[in-house]
């Protein structure tokens, strides 16, 4: 028997309803905060991410999936939506009309990463997402941050805190860089193998280590706060500020960075404590990366950017968690009730004109008994039943029940069929 490759999962009927609800809401929102959506293929040229994300970062070097094509040509399936959309954003020159920026746009779908497969982390996962191009501020910074927020609590999920940090611009953080190079050299025989690997090559990737040895050690590191320029710390404190004029609460990690390499200036992550949550306490990442157009454009366009991700595998997982109640999908408006054959060309025709009407609509189709009939449309949920057999059709006259009130009219199949909405409205 062939199975569903590991990391993946089959989302089924009754399991789609929840990614469904997550994605109508996300875009109510994102249309009130005007952000479009876009689409990017679902694999790029390999060098789009090495130059993008960072040639040493865990998801060039371990995680990728990556191939060579028919034509030779070095091929990866996306592991992350930002770089994709960075390019789109260059080649089809969306910088262009001044008077479109800030360029705001949202993305949803499957990336791809080789990972060891565990509660809420899959090798195809999903992501909702979003992107500013033009925004070099604070204010682009807290909106973005605001409207993650208003995502998460339009879902119904609590029990969550904003944390943020600034990494400083790029030349802040090469000064940083150094100093934390020289803070962690005394402790190289005391890291862990992955940490001694990114102490010359990525040193900020040692704060964000999860060995208990590594986090003792960073403890002590200087801070990356006191290494940011005069207009980082203005900027950043502006974000404060406006995060406090909106009663947004958050807290500061000046050792929180993010495992990509494009990022700059505000970073934020939006974490839980719920408990039975799965592996991954982080269910929002994001933040600046003012440097990322400039290097897909080879230096030709200087663009910041602004954006974050939500993993929706490790959202549903909370959402679940916390007991977020649903509401209720796919509601059955009318059952058709038939018995025999030409009652079923009947049903056929009612059927079709309740859904050109506006009405979810089912039938039987296995011409069963009456009683096992009445019992799915009740499974089902229906709130209305309509009967046909072959004394309604001699009588021209065909049952329509309320199954919640128990109310029941007969109608004529003309009448029923002419204007089902004026039939429905009366029955209810």
């Amino acid at each position: 028997m062939i199975q569903k490759p590991k990391g993946t999962a089959d989302i089924l009927p009754g399991q789609v309803e929840i990614w469904q609800y997550i994605e109508s809401t996300a875009r109510e929102i994102l249309h009130n905060y005007r952000f479009f959506e876009i689409r990017t293929p679902m694999f790029e040229s390999f060098e789009l991410f090495s130059r993008g994300v960072g040639e040493t970062t865990d998801v060039i070097t371990k995680e990728m999936y990556d191939f060579y094509d028919k034509g030779d040509r070095h091929i990866a399936l996306k592991p992350e939506g930002t770089a994709p959309i960075a390019r789109a954003f260059v080649e089809n020159k969306l910088y262009a009309p001044e008077e479109v920026k800030p360029y705001k746009v949202y993305y949803m779908g499957p990336m791809f990463r080789y990972e060891r497969p565990q509660s809420g982390r899959q090798r195809q996962f999903n992501q909702l997402g979003v992107e500013v191009f033009g925004g070099e501020n604070a204010a682009t910074d807290v909106e973005t941050i605001a409207l993650a927020i208003d995502i998460l609590q339009a879902l119904g999920v609590s029990n969550y805190k904003l944390v943020i940090n600034s990494l400083g611009s790029e030349e802040s953080r090469q000064t940083y860089r150094q100093a934390l190079i020289d803070y962690l050299e005394p402790y190289y025989d005391q890291l862990s193998e992955d940490s001694q690997t990114r102490l010359h090559q990525n040193p900020l990737r040692v704060l964000d280590s999860k060995d208990p040895k590594d986090i003792e050690i960073v403890e002590g590191a200087p801070s990356i706060l006191d290494a940011l320029s005069e207009d980082s710390k203005e900027r950043f404190q502006l974000v404060q500020e406006l995060l406090t004029r909106l009663k947004i609460p958050f807290e500061i990690d000046a050792n929180m960075v993010r495992g990509l390499d494009y990022y700059q200036e505000t970073i934020f992550e939006i974490m839980t404590d719920a408990k039975d949550f799965g592996a991954q306490s982080t269910i929002v990442g994001g933040g600046n990366y003012d440097g990322l157009v400039n290097e897909l454009s080879d230096g030709k366009q200087s663009v910041p950017g602004f954006g974050f991700a939500i993993g929706i595998e490790r959202l549903i997982l909370l959402m679940q968690a916390q007991g977020v109640d649903l509401p209720e999908s796919h509601p059955l408006d009318v059952y058709v009730v038939n018995f025999g054959e030409e009652a079923s060309k009947y049903a056929t025709q009612i059927t079709q004109r309740v859904r050109h009407a506006g009405f979810s609509c089912d039938r039987d189709f296995f011409d069963r008994k009456a009683k096992k009939q009445f019992k799915e449309a009740d499974k089902l949920g229906a709130d209305l039943v309509i009967t046909i057999g072959d004394q309604e059709i001699t009588d021209n006259q065909i049952q329509v029940k309320n199954m919640s009130s128990g109310k029941q009219e007969s109608f004529s199949f003309e009448d029923l069929t002419a204007d089902f909405s004026k039939i429905y409205e009366k029955m209810k």
